[in-house]
């Protein structure tokens, strides 16, 4: 089988990345296996992608069909314009996402990149068919529950086609090109594109509808956040003592957990006084905080300690069991 798959490596990847001559020359062994190895890598991590936004796809869609449509509840961003124009003029709410998202797809291909673009094209018009081909059942009517459960699911699909490196909602993409061109925050943008949906709901819908649907806003974003972050939040931990050797130790063995190591100066006192100085490095999850300010009073209470959110971590020892000791 791997023979199989270094002979169709050798006609496609590599050739498609060498040139002509190039192509022609005899690869060796550690070519093929090195070229195999990303064959597999981007296949596996193509499939998990697809997976990712194929569930997102239906679980925007169960958002829509089993609690916002009914209810005429919107959301903020490109899919709150698309709910809010359907239930105006009643045009079809999978032609509206189609249409709607036209331009963010082509804002996402000019600031972001053609391979995220495609995946945002390919999704939305998941999107599309499964609202207008897949049934759901209308799951309850009460306001608060739909306002709720809608968001909920609506964020879920939003935020695991984000971990599949597409959008369902283009008003992300909008937010970082105009926040490129005049300078503000990314959420400042974000926050003035849905004050402006929320106040034209209220005006062609009704108040109610539109407080209910920024209770569905809150409920899609805070959603979003819990899926693209992870259940656990992570804090870097930098910490500054005179007894370094005997920390980083207690970290390694009583956490579990790696540390790195810089070499600093440290300058302070009226007269500036600079005293090298080695800078201790950790990554922990919430839950371990308590057990790393114990274990540093033990150590060195005049320790000085900065602490500062982690949205994620890749590699290192952070998502690995600890030790147990």
């Amino acid at each position: 089988m791997n023979k199989l798959l270094l002979l169709l490596l050798k006609l496609t990847v590599l050739d498609s990345k060498a040139g002509n001559e190039k192509a022609k020359q005899h690869y060796s062994n550690r070519e093929l296996v090195k070229g195999l190895l990303e064959f597999k890598l981007a296949f596996k991590r193509t499939i998990r992608d697809l997976f990712l936004i194929t569930c997102g796809i239906f679980s925007a869609t169960f958002g829509f069909k089993g609690f916002l449509l009914t209810n005429h509840f919107i959301d903020g961003g490109a899919t709150g314009i698309s709910l809010l124009i359907s239930s105006i003029t009643h045009i079809p709410l999978y032609l509206l996402i189609l249409v709607i998202n036209i331009p963010f797809v082509l804002l996402g291909y000019k600031v972001i990149g053609k391979v995220f673009a495609i995946k945002t094209a390919l999704a939305i018009t998941g999107l599309a068919l499964c609202v207008a081909v897949v049934p759901f059942p209308d799951i309850t009517k009460d306001n608060l529950l739909v306002a709720i459960f809608g968001g909920f699911f609506l964020g879920a699909g939003i935020g695991l086609s984000v971990r599949g490196g597409a959008v369902l909602d283009g008003t992300e993409v909008l937010a970082i090109y105009v926040s490129k061109k005049i300078g503000a925050t990314i959420g400042d943008i974000i926050i003035m594109i849905n004050v402006v949906i929320f106040s034209a709901a209220a005006y062609f819908l009704s108040v109610e509808i539109a407080l209910y649907s920024m209770v569905t806003y809150l409920s899609a974003s805070k959603t979003l956040d819990f899926i693209i972050e992870g259940i656990e939040e992570y804090t870097g931990v930098t910490i500054i003592s005179k007894r370094t050797p005997e920390i980083r130790k207690m970290i390694i063995e009583k956490l579990g957990r790696g540390v790195t190591i810089y070499s600093g100066k440290n300058g302070y006192g009226k007269t500036g006084e600079v005293v090298e100085v080695d800078i201790v490095y950790t990554v922990i999850t919430r839950l371990e905080l308590n057990k790393l300010n114990t274990e540093l009073e033990k150590i060195d209470r005049n320790a000085f300690v900065v602490m500062s959110s982690v949205k994620d971590t890749r590699g290192g020892m952070i998502k690995k069991r600890p030790l147990k000791h």
